[in-house]
């Protein structure tokens, strides 16, 4: 295991916690909203972009306009059983979802689930170097590597498991400040 491996890892983990936060409404339209959105077309789970066009007319509605017209009850009842909360209209050729504005209480129901997704992108990293430091004992152990070459790296790791957690409480702060912002 390498060390720029170990911080790939880490990097991902971060990007994974930001691509779970645009999954969060902020009060505004956003496509991202339906990124986890899959519907089961013809018996394989496929994701909605790639069977509509979504687009954002105005900041409180998106538009899902199917590539097979025969799919838009289908997406209609994926949307609805998803967990994004937001009720679907079909006027025929246009799927709408008007995105209403955000009460303080579900504001900071959503901060809390931002703050999740962020400890789960730190366990994520603590886990990555907990793997990267057992594996330098292995090797140590084997006598692979010195006793002061494992402790400089148990260090390195150290410093960027503290960066990368840093990265995910700065972003988690971005987030809580675009869900309370009215």
């Amino acid at each position: 295991m390498k060390f720029a491996d170990v911080e790939g890892h880490m990097q991902k983990a971060v990007e994974s916690v930001g691509r779970s936060f645009n999954t969060i409404r902020t009060g505004r339209a956003s496509t991202s909203l339906l990124d986890r959105v899959t519907i089961d077309y013809y018996g394989t789970p496929t994701p909605l972009k790639s069977l509509a066009n979504i687009g954002t007319p105005d900041s409180t509605t998106i538009t899902i306009q199917p590539f097979d017209r025969s799919s838009m009850s289908t997406i209609e009842k994926a949307i609805s059983l998803s967990d994004i909360g937001l009720t679907p209209n079909n006027d025929g050729s246009t799927i709408r979802l008007n995105i209403p504005p955000l009460t303080g209480e579900r504001r900071k129901e959503f901060v809390k689930q931002a703050s999740k997704y962020a400890e789960e992108g730190k366990i994520s990293v603590r886990n990555i170097r907990r793997d990267a430091i057992d594996f330098i004992k292995k090797q140590e152990k084997a006598s692979e590597i010195s006793e002061d070459e494992s402790k400089d790296l148990q260090d390195k790791i150290q410093k960027l498991t503290d960066k990368y957690g840093a990265q995910i409480d700065r972003v988690l702060a971005e987030k809580e400040k675009d869900i309370m912002t009215v």
